[in-house]
């Protein structure tokens, strides 16, 4: 939704009526994954995409139909395999698109949750196309949806209905402003994350030092995770090599709902600061939290190559995969993301 806000503001505040379509399933390989929106107003500008370019014209033709009086409409398409390569994809695939003209009012709410980082899930009935947005805390299974971060079709009260969620990009949250900090910032801001970037060394925590943090915070492990106050959306690495910030933020982290907490540093150091964790009356069973030595075993040895080791396992934990090479795996090789 981010990307298409600009284009959605101006076109609102001139007046006109807007298509909206949405990527609500895909099978096999798809350029696109679900959630993904394209936008096309009366005046025939486009914004967004819903399949990279390969059956975006026929898309566009069903949302003119549908500005023009139409219905909305849910439409499959396959992606034959010379099309799938010219989006850069190795084979085929197919994906079902909804085509309808939201209410004006829906996406001026839509635009504001989008501005403000605020979650909710718009339900939308791929059989009248009603539609209903749930802001987060007003309904159980909204929430459950919105904490799987997951857009989607399910089954409710015997209707299908696709469950479009929105909310804030994942964060990134590091405390120690080393070298391999502003690496992991740059990496993680790439694919869409905010990073956040802690310390209580101000000499160490600048925008000199950290120009890719999105984020800056001067402060103690205690003060930081405070400010930051982690969610379930958020993965926290320990950079410092120093018990007396290592010891606090691991756990302090240990008490919030991050799916990922890492830790660097080698394997003595990562069982001696398990040992005092320990003392410190942190449960042995909450320590399995702690990914330490942080990363993939991929030969790291840079900061930005270890950087990218550290984000590849906080993506995999996110996915619930294993971190292994795909040509091992059985299943789907990439995740849907809504």
């Amino acid at each position: 939704m981010r990307e298409i806000l600009p284009e959605l503001d101006r076109w609102h505040a001139r007046g006109d009526r807007i298509a909206l379509a949405r990527v609500v399933a895909t099978r096999r390989s798809a350029p696109r994954p679900v959630g993904s929106k394209l936008i096309v107003s009366e005046t025939g500008e486009l914004a967004g995409s819903v399949s990279g370019g390969c059956v975006e014209s026929e898309v566009v033709e069903a949302a003119r139909e549908v500005l023009a009086g139409g219905a909305p409409q849910l439409l499959t398409f396959g992606i034959s395999d010379d099309l799938a390569l010219s989006v850069g994809l190795p084979c085929g695939g197919e994906i079902d698109v909804w085509i309808d003209e939201p209410d004006p009012k829906l996406l001026e709410e839509l635009a504001d949750i989008a501005r403000s980082e605020r979650r909710a899930v718009v339900f939308v009935d791929l059989e009248d196309g009603s539609q209903r947005l749930v802001p987060d805390g007003d309904d159980d299974v909204a929430d459950e949806l919105i904490r799987s971060g997951h857009s989607k079709v399910v089954e409710l009260h015997g209707r299908r209905v696709f469950a479009d969620v929105f909310g804030p990009p994942p964060r990134l949250f590091v405390y120690g402003a080393v070298d391999t900090a502003d690496a992991l910032c740059a990496a993680a801001k790439a694919i869409g994350w905010r990073t956040i970037v802690a310390d209580a060394r101000a000499r160490f925590a600048t925008r000199e030092r950290l120009p890719s943090a999105d984020e800056i915070i001067v402060a103690w492990p205690e003060e930081a995770l405070a400010q930051v106050a982690p969610d379930h959306t958020t993965a926290i690495l320990v950079l410092t090599h120093d018990d007396k910030f290592d010891l606090p933020l691991l756990t302090g982290a240990l008490a919030t709902e991050a799916y990922y907490i890492g830790a660097l540093g080698s394997r003595r150091n990562q069982e001696r600061r398990r040992e005092r964790l320990l003392e410190a009356g942190v449960d042995e069973t909450e320590l399995e939290r702690i990914s330490g030595p942080a990363g993939l075993d991929i030969g790291a040895h840079t900061p930005a190559e270890t950087a990218v080791s550290m984000l590849a396992e906080i993506m995999a934990v996110r996915a619930g995969r294993d971190g292994g090479r795909l040509r091992d795996s059985s299943g789907r090789i990439h995740a849907e993301v809504g």
